[in-house]
């Protein structure tokens, strides 16, 4: 079983229930047609996913119960601040008194903390970002499943290892049974109650087709599922989100419009926000972030991107590090630093401490075995496993040596619970009420 448990439906409003977990009240937003109070439910990305039988459901709770209350005292020892390091600079430990208090910081504060270099500042900025993650979201955290359902794509971004500049890459293509199979897999047999379907930007795929496989996906195995197939239009956001997509994975990569067409030649930074934003108005739940390490990037950029995603309303902010591929006109570059990216998941908390899930890429695992515990630790709460069959998974190649490409779900899944676990973190991702 994925890292899930259910609820208990205490009380509706409107389209809105209130689910308890352990004395713990929180929010959800319910599309299904029969929910009532009383009912134990699954809920994930703040969605109601499926009802529960009560005798399963009390089972699993009757399992959990310890282990829950167990771990809120891990993460709370992990998350504990102390802000009186003498040997730190004093301006610093003013602006992170400041943060911790959860009072916004002004532009060049957050410039300050970016260009921080020294380890133990560091430890410092995480350890205040990983305090406010605690405050306000408790020992919550939300692990999706992805299926990358193609490879081929249209465009020529040109870093990316799947984008037509990569003549070396076999292409594929699942089919609609295919991609039926492996969310029947991930939901059925090991539980995910939420669905990343991801692509390049195919063309052989019709948006009618897409919303035919979402449909049917919904119709047959309850689950939050999001859509990541690039600029699909507006129509096409529309028909998927009226097949029951509920979700987007859409980065902006860049909020410097030059920086952006530099990279995505004959594509525009203004383009890629419109579907977001339209997306966003839609109902959509947005995941989005930026790219970090990228050519030519300064820090001012990066603190803008941090404040686009949240100016885009996102619900997961997204942020991983550049890697470019060796088949890709970017190749003779370097990737970007661990710590760059982790200094901004931290970042990105102290701004949108109280709303936004922070996830920890995939990227971000590529570039060290550590990265996903490091990040959680700087403030993030969410992770993403792979479970696109694993034949096809190599073939994915949007930068080399991808993390997990070669474990099956399984194991996945057990190094997660484990991290999780050793973490002091459970499966709640709910807005606290």
């Amino acid at each position: 079983m994925c890292y899930a448990i259910p609820g208990k439906v205490e009380g509706i409003v409107g389209n809105t229930v209130i689910v308890d977990y352990f004395g713990e009240k929180r929010r959800a937003l319910n599309e299904l047609t029969q929910v009532n109070v009383g009912d134990y439910i699954y809920a994930q990305g703040g969605f109601v996913v499926n009802k529960i039988s009560s005798s399963e459901a009390e089972s699993i709770l009757s399992l959990w119960k310890e282990t829950f209350f167990r771990l809120q005292e891990v993460d709370l020892k992990l998350s504990h601040l102390q802000l009186k390091d003498k040997d730190v600079n004093k301006v610093l430990l003013e602006i992170l008194d400041k943060a911790s208090q959860s009072n916004e910081l002004t532009r060049q504060e957050l410039l300050y903390l970016l260009r921080l270099e020294d380890k133990r500042q560091l430890d410092l900025l995480f350890k205040t970002a990983n305090f406010l993650r605690q405050k306000y979201h408790k020992n919550s955290c939300c692990v999706h499943g992805i299926i990358e359902i193609s490879n081929y794509c249209i465009r020529g971004c040109q870093y990316c290892g799947i984008s037509h500049y990569n003549k070396e890459l076999q292409r594929y293509r699942m089919t609609k049974n295919e991609i039926l199979e492996s969310a029947q897999v991930a939901v059925q047999e090991y539980g995910f109650k939420s669905l990343v379907l991801q692509s390049g930007e195919d063309p052989g795929y019709s948006i009618d087709e897409l919303a035919d496989i979402i449909k049917e996906i919904k119709d047959k195995f309850p689950t939050l599922i999001f859509i990541s197939f690039g600029e699909i239009g507006i129509d096409g956001l529309e028909k998927l989100y009226s097949a029951g997509a509920r979700g987007l994975l859409m980065r902006f990569e860049t909020s410097n419009p030059k920086l952006y067409e530099g990279i995505h030649p004959g594509q525009t930074l203004e383009s890629r926000l419109k579907h977001i934003k339209k997306a966003y108005e839609m109902g959509y739940m947005i995941i989005t972030g930026g790219l970090i390490g990228l050519p030519g990037q300064s820090k001012e950029d990066i603190l803008n991107d941090i404040l686009l995603a949240q100016e885009l309303h996102a619900e997961m902010f997204s942020f991983g590090p550049f890697i470019p591929h060796p088949y890709t006109p970017l190749s003779g570059l370097n990737p970007a630093d661990q710590r760059e990216v982790i200094k901004v998941l931290a970042l990105a908390r102290i701004i949108d401490n109280a709303h936004a899930k922070i996830l920890v890429t995939t990227a971000l695992e590529t570039l060290s075995r550590e990265a996903a515990k490091s990040g959680m630790l700087a403030g993030a709460n969410s992770l993403m496993l792979n479970a696109t069959p694993i034949a096809y998974r190599p073939l994915y190649s949007i930068y080399p040596n991808r993390a997990h490409q070669s474990e099956d779900i399984v194991f996945q899944i057990e190094s997660t619970v484990s991290l999780l676990r050793s973490l002091g973190r459970a499966p709640t991702d709910l807005e606290l009420i």
